[in-house]
């Protein structure tokens, strides 16, 4: 009986004491249910903010790609124009009314072509002598631009470039200017103007709150129309004198329009890390992240609304809400619950015994619980982790440097098929057309394969006739090596024979060495280039030879170095090589350069021979 007595007493402790504590819990959870909410409102609206943050950095990052993406487009153009001889022979002041009407006649047939809206040639005075548009009645031809930016800066650095409403068509673009020095002659500026409105196009159709302003802080682009050709902030009397001289944006009235930020809010430097800025417009909280494009100084804009995330802080408010009134609950109810189990220990010892072994059920089901929270945070964490590493993986190659070569070429053909089809020699043109297509395809083929080259992807091996190899890179040779006056001669002993490589690798290597020997000729009065190739003790040899300056000594060791190279600014990478190496290596071969006999340069690539029949180097590529 006193045994029974003691476990009942016992009992009834445990059942207080378990009653206090749920007492406890349910008062802080009502506690908790009355300031969680507000808590899970303001870390909800910071949430929101910061995705809205996020997504407005990407958007940023997407403009800017776009941007320069569209101006890289056009900004090798002027050099290439400047090349042409129909456009040097502007630089004589002697120059002839068929002079005139033949670079007309080009600039034209390039505009067609490129998608530029305008190309044009200024004089060292700022007169236009020649454009596009010369038979329409906005024509630039005997227009004054000297005051434009582009054009001084173009004289005095050797190329400009400047954003502004147009002064005869009235319609707004990018210029890109380059200086072209002619010896004996003054220089003259290749203008083309690009036509940057599909970005503001794209920007109102898909809604964005996307925005250009230049270095002054003015909007020229702008997916919002009521943003276009105001500043961000006041303009200072400097600024306005300064955009009315260059007329920069004539006829827009900069002066009588209100800014579009708040006279309180300045708009940041433009760097990435750059905090978000709240401001109002229009009636509306927007928040907005800015970032600079250079080398214009270009400030992008990107906003977008905050409305909706008070709606999302709201919700995940009400959430918890909801959720600390259900669990307020549950503790009442185990409470009442208690209440219950304590009567009963009263009563028996037996049912002391069931509500133990009910608690034990309880403990078993919480560590069940337990273990599968555990599992499931384990699984997401795993989750996370793969994404990441997955967004490590991604990335992209830029393709720059061999693209320009057989764009060269290209031009070339397409001005040979402009003067054939003047002639009405229509078979003739129809041949140059087909050889413009190959060279597309072929300058396809060659950024596809430098992207290889960067990954290090391997890559099929095949016969190849090394001949066919060669004469391919000299006919890609053969436009620019006709302005210089001479054509590559070539001297092959015995059969064609074979090696063990991709047959488009090898032709770029062959070209990139045909080319840099070309730029070495270029200026001498009996320029001289010869590609010799020999077999020699189970090797092929292929030696391009040239009567050029040749190579320093103090640059003999670094020639093959990536992005090494003693041209000017603006003429290569220093890649061409140092990929020509690889390329080489890659099919057991090696690149040695050394002086050629009585002066030049002379770049051998050897090969092992390959006793298998070649496949057509069509079918190679």
């Amino acid at each position: 009986m006193h045994r029974f007595q003691s476990n009942e007493t016992r009992g009834r402790q445990a059942g207080s004491a378990m009653m206090r504590n749920i007492g406890r819990m349910t008062v802080l959870m009502l506690v908790l249910t009355c300031i969680l909410p507000f808590v899970a409102y303001h870390l909800a609206g910071g949430a929101a903010i910061s995705a809205l943050e996020g997504q407005l950095q990407r958007s940023l990052v997407l403009t800017n790609r776009g941007i320069a993406t569209e101006i890289e487009r056009f900004r090798y153009l002027p050099l290439v124009i400047g090349e042409d001889a129909r456009i040097r022979a502007l630089a004589d002041r002697k120059r002839s009314a068929a002079a005139l009407a033949a670079a007309n006649l080009y600039l034209q047939t390039v505009v067609k072509q490129a998608g530029a809206a305008e190309l044009y040639v200024l004089d060292d005075r700022g007169i236009a002598l020649a454009a596009s548009n010369f038979a329409t009645p906005e024509s630039f031809v005997g227009h004054d631009y000297s005051f434009r930016p582009y054009f001084q800066d173009a004289l005095l650095t050797g190329e400009g470039r400047y954003y502004a409403i147009g002064v005869t068509t009235r319609k707004p673009g990018y210029f890109l200017t380059s200086r072209i020095d002619v010896p004996g002659h003054p220089p003259i500026v290749v203008v083309v103007k690009a036509d940057l409105l599909p970005l503001e196009v794209a920007w109102k159709a898909a809604g964005v709150q996307t925005a250009i302003a230049d270095r002054w802080g003015i909007v020229f682009l702008s997916g919002n129309p009521d943003w276009k050709y105001r500043p961000l902030s006041a303009l200072s009397a400097e600024a306005l004198e300064r955009l009315r001289k260059e007329r920069t944006y004539d006829g827009a009235d900069l002066g009588a329009t209100a800014p579009i930020l708040p006279q309180s809010v300045t708009p940041p430097a433009g760097e990435t890390d750059a905090p978000a800025l709240q401001v109002e417009q229009g009636g509306q909280q927007l928040l907005a992240r800015f970032s600079r494009v250079e080398p214009d100084g270009w400030l992008v804009l990107a906003a977008t609304s905050t409305a909706d995330t008070g709606k999302v802080a709201g919700f995940w408010a009400l959430a918890v809400l909801i959720a600390g009134l259900v669990s307020t609950g549950t503790l009442y109810f185990l409470h009442q619950r208690t209440l219950l189990i304590r009567m009963r220990l009263r009563h028996s010892e037996m049912l002391e015994q069931k509500v133990a072994e009910r608690t034990q059920d309880l403990a078993r089901e919480i560590d069940m619980r337990r273990r599968t929270e555990d599992e499931l945070r384990r699984a997401q964490e795993g989750l996370i982790h793969s994404e990441k590493m997955a967004a490590l993986g991604r990335m992209s190659t830029a393709i720059v440097h061999e693209v320009s070569q057989p764009l060269a070429a290209l031009e070339t053909t397409l001005a040979t098929a402009g003067v054939l089809a003047e002639k009405e020699a229509a078979d003739k043109v129809g041949e140059r057309l087909l050889d413009a297509r190959a060279l597309v395809k072929r300058m396809q083929r060659t950024v596809k394969h430098l992207k290889t080259f960067a990954r290090k992807d391997a890559s099929d091996l095949e016969a190849v006739n090394i001949d066919t190899v060669i004469r391919n890179a000299i006919d890609l040779a053969v436009p620019r090596a006709k302005t210089l006056g001479l054509t590559p001669a070539l001297e092959a002993e015995g059969p064609a024979p074979v090696v063990t490589a991709v047959a488009v690798k090898l032709e770029q290597v062959m070209l990139n060495l045909i080319l840099n020997a070309l730029d070495a000729v270029e200026g001498r009065q009996t320029p001289s280039i010869t590609v010799r190739r020999a077999v020699e003790a189970g090797r092929v040899s292929v030696a391009v030879i040239d009567n050029g300056s040749g190579i320093a000594p103090e640059h003999r060791d670094r020639i093959a170095e990536p992005f090494f190279t003693t041209k000017l600014t603006g003429e290569g990478l220093g890649l061409g090589l140092s990929i020509a190496t690889a390329i080489v290596q890659e099919f057991g071969g090696e690149l040695i350069f050394a002086e050629a006999p009585g002066g030049g340069t002379m770049a051998t690539v050897s090969m092992p021979l390959d006793n298998r029949p070649a496949l057509p180097l069509e079918a190679a590529q």
